[in-house]
């Protein structure tokens, strides 16, 4: 009786997912919020709607805090309005884009056979240990803590306005809060600030994975068409962040327009606020990927030495063969030797074009794209509309 050989690992791809796990995805499944891979999205968006923003509307109606003539009202705060219902909206439906994106990539790796056949198991490793601190309830419990004491402190003393508004009364004695101020300071901003994190923390354990992956030794192809070894898609996965990047940019922009409309700065003060900001944001999701270059430089090196010395072993006997061989009759016209001399200039050109990063120009301009787009509104705060819009259509054509 003959026994069927193991499978090969190449064939069982890890069934990997950044977000489909930890207590509060559990909080999700067991209260109908989420079915198994984050289905019901406009539901969670709706319930954290109805706690954040909507007793807080409802407490400055009931105080008459809307509107004011003599001081900040709520319906005037659009820092406020940004962050509970476009910011903390796209952070929760992000968590659907991420977890399609990323858990194709981590299948990837094993598919294309990028990984080889003995690091398989510390790929493996590397995934179970990525996936125990996803699941982490005291990692979690942390984060909640956090929020609740440093979140808050930088919320009070470097956010939110000191002066009389709808969330506080200043006076001689102090600041005080409100009866929204108080449901704002310790519910809403605390939820805010708790997804917030999650996210960050999430980030670091991706980054922390394909940290692991970049140790192995992995088999890279100097002459892959996306010029980057044949991981060129982990620069293509950076754009499942872009929601975040979104969140952030949009943050910004709530923060600046409330800046300019309530304490007199100038929208041109922020200029280099918003570069430094968008920058870094980008710098973040693509930076890390560099730690991949130790491994695509060498491939490119040990590729362009043996691609050179095929190159040359084959241009040496195809001079023999039609330049040196006065005897050759063979017809010229479509011989294939011609075909696959420019065929191997080709792979060479490709092998010396190939990136020692696993992303290019347009992955950057994309994220760039993804978090200034949020701030675009604020030009309207000093040009009309009819002029921003002239002035794009005419840097598009």
């Amino acid at each position: 009786m003959t026994t069927k050989p193991a499978p090969s690992p190449f064939h069982e791809p890890p069934d990997f997912s950044l977000v489909l796990g930890g207590p509060l995805y559990q909080l999700y499944r067991k209260t109908y919020l989420s079915g198994p891979i984050l289905e019901l999205v406009l539901r969670r968006v709706l319930l954290f709607a109805l706690i954040t923003w909507v007793p807080l509307f409802l407490l400055c109606l009931y105080g008459r805090q809307l509107l004011s003539n003599d001081h900040l009202g709520f319906l005037r705060d659009l820092e406020t309005h940004v962050r509970f219902l476009v910011a903390l909206p796209v952070l929760i439906g992000a968590e659907i884009i991420v977890h399609k994106r990323t858990r194709t990539v981590v299948k990837r790796f094993v598919e294309g056979r990028i990984v080889t056949a003995e690091e398989t198991p510390n790929f493996h490793a590397a995934i179970e240990t990525a996936l125990r601190a996803r699941n982490s309830v005291p990692v979690e419990l942390g984060m909640l803590i956090l929020v609740y004491t440093l979140g808050h402190w930088i919320w009070l003393n470097k956010i939110a306005f000191l002066a009389t508004t709808w969330y506080g009364v200043s006076d001689a004695t102090g600041f005080h809060l409100s009866l929204a101020g108080y449901w704002n300071a310790f519910v809403s901003v605390p939820i805010f600030q708790f997804i917030l994190l999650r996210w960050y923390f999430r980030i670091l354990i991706w980054f922390w994975l394909l940290w692991k992956i970049s140790r192995l030794k992995l088999r890279l192809m100097p002459a892959h068409p996306d010029h980057a070894g044949g991981i060129g898609f982990l620069g293509r996965s950076s754009y499942a962040f872009s929601p975040l990047l979104f969140a952030q940019g949009a943050l910004l922009s709530g923060v600046i327009a409330s800046r300019v409309l309530f304490e007199g700065q100038t929208l041109p003060s922020f200029k280099i606020t918003v570069g430094v900001f968008v920058g870094f944001f980008v710098i973040a999701i693509l930076g890390p990927l560099a730690m991949f270059s130790p491994q695509l430089a060498r491939a490119k090196r040990r590729g362009l030495a043996r691609y050179g010395t095929l190159a040359n072993k084959y241009v040496t006997e195809f001079d023999e063969k039609w330049l040196d061989n006065d005897k050759n009759d063979e017809p010229i016209l479509g011989a294939p030797d011609i075909q696959s001399l420019a065929d191997l200039g080709n792979s060479y050109a490709g092998v010396r074009e190939m990136r020692i990063v696993p992303f290019g120009l347009r992955d950057i301009t994309r994220l760039v794209a993804a978090t200034a787009v949020p701030l675009l509104p604020l030009l309207l705060m000093i040009m009309p509309l009819e002029e921003l819009v002239m002035r794009i259509i005419k840097i598009i054509f």
